[in-house]
Formats: structure tokens, sequence, C-alpha cells
């Protein structure tokens, strides 16, 4: 569960984020063409299709135990069903995995249209002004990069889990980390869990700050999030990785920006 969830923040660029809009849309797509996206709106899953899925993830996902020993899982789900009907086929994997280029294809990978908007959601609102502040190649780079630290950061971690992990959540949060030290206080349009949700402009602090927080406190285990499943840590390292690399930048403010930015927080 998120504390707030920002819609739009005040903070014009200066060039159009190609970048951004090309992740988005990556994402997007690799979601149409994994199992999960054909079960949509059918009810409830079959064996068959858990199975699929199962052999899908484990064939390119990341899983923490191949990253931390760089070998693929000696037995995996073949997607297929037992004779019976109720559990998955295991056996030798029919493929060769390059567990280091998992990560780069689990970025691109989610649990379902949930996972996958919210996650937009934040790079949408947040990724443009960290692309403009960059540039396209310098945004990329560091996009991979705080996704590539919060995946192998996860497994060192957890480095006897075989549990799939997906997701863009590592390097968005490299993204709000960055977010956080170059624009503290433009104003975030959120909405807020008051009774209903209630539209309100925050400062970036505020609402990232909020956010870090929480996934702190749930990647501790102080307390239990809903999402039991939600590799909070990886949150917190890519979050801390994109803060540090962004420090550098804190300084480089084109005046143009400079004075924009004067205006709106006046």
């Amino acid at each position: 569960m998120r504390v707030v969830i920002p819609i739009y923040d005040v903070n014009p660029v200066r060039r159009r984020p190609w970048v951004t809009y090309t992740l988005i849309g990556t994402n997007v797509v690799f979601l149409l063409l994994t199992p999960l996206f054909t079960q949509v709106g059918a009810g409830q899953e079959s064996v068959a299709d858990i199975c699929r899925q199962a052999a899908f993830f484990q064939h390119f996902a990341v899983i923490p135990h191949e990253l931390v020993t760089n070998h693929q899982l000696p037995l995996v789900a073949t997607g297929g069903v037992t004779p019976d009907g109720t559990a998955c086929l295991i056996g030798p994997a029919g493929y060769t995995k390059i567990p280091a280029l998992s990560v780069l294809i689990a970025m691109f990978l989610h649990g379902g249209w949930l996972h996958l908007l919210g996650n937009m959601l934040f790079l949408w609102v947040f990724g443009n002004n960290i692309e403009d502040r960059l540039g396209h190649l310098g945004y990329l780079l560091f996009y991979l990069v705080t996704g590539y630290a919060a995946a192998y950061g996860f497994a060192l971690a957890n480095a006897g889990s075989v549990e799939p992990l997906v997701g863009a959540s590592g390097a968005i949060s490299g993204v709000l980390g960055a977010y956080l030290v170059l624009y503290p206080k433009v104003r975030v349009w959120s909405l807020v869990p008051i009774l209903f949700f209630i539209p309100l402009r925050l400062p970036a602090w505020l609402v990232l700050g909020m956010w870090f927080i929480l996934q702190w406190v749930y990647s501790s285990g102080l307390a239990v999030a809903e999402g039991g499943e939600v590799a909070y840590l990886a949150h917190v390292i890519g979050f801390v990785l994109g803060a540090v690399v962004a420090l550098p930048f804190r300084n480089r403010t084109p005046r143009r920006e400079q004075d924009r930015f004067n205006i709106k927080t006046a």
C-alpha cells in the first residue's frame, strides 16, 4: 500500500522524455506477451495456467539464487501438468539461462496489470524530469544501473531464494531517489487517502520521503505489508543509489531552469 498516489508534478521539462516514453511502452508490450495477459478477466486460473506462468517466470525472471551462484536452477517448472492435473511438472530446463541477462529482462516483466500500472504511474510522473537533467543516454544508463543494483542487492540478501523476481520497481526507485535530491520542493499533485482519496498539492520531499520510509519499514520487518511478496529491499537499494548518484547534479541546474524553479516554488 502506498501512503499517497502521485498523479502530476508541477515541474516542466526542456525536452521531450523519449526514453521514459519508450520504457513505458516497452513494459506494456512485454506484459502483452506474457502468459498473464491471456488470462485477464478469465476468472479463476487453472492449474495449467499457473504452470505456464511458473515456467515463464523461472525462464525469464530473476532468481536470487541464480544471481548469487551465476548458475541456473537444475530443475524448473516445464510448463506441463502432472497426469492427475493437480501440480506442475518439474524437470531439467530445456534452455540455457544467463542469470545476469535475466536482470535486464525482468526489469520489463510484471506480475499483472496492477503491478505494471503502479510502476508506470511513478515513472510517468517523475521520470521525465530526471531524463531532462541527465540527458537521454545518461538517464537510460542510470535507469539500468539502479535496476541492476537493486536486483543484485536483493539477491545477496536472499541468496537461498528461488522465488522469481520481476518488475521495474528497483530502477524506478532509483528515479524517485534522484528526484528527491534534485527537486525536493517541487509540488506534486497526489491522491491522499483521507476517508476518500483527496487531491492535494504536496512537496516532493514529503511524497517521496513517506514512500521511502514505508519501503524501509516493510523491508526491515518492522511492519507487515499487505503485499507480502513485494521485494521492498530492492526498492530501498534502488532509491538510495539513485539519491547518491544524483547528488553531484544538484549544483548543475541550468540558469533557465533555476529561474523557472524559483517562480513556481515561491
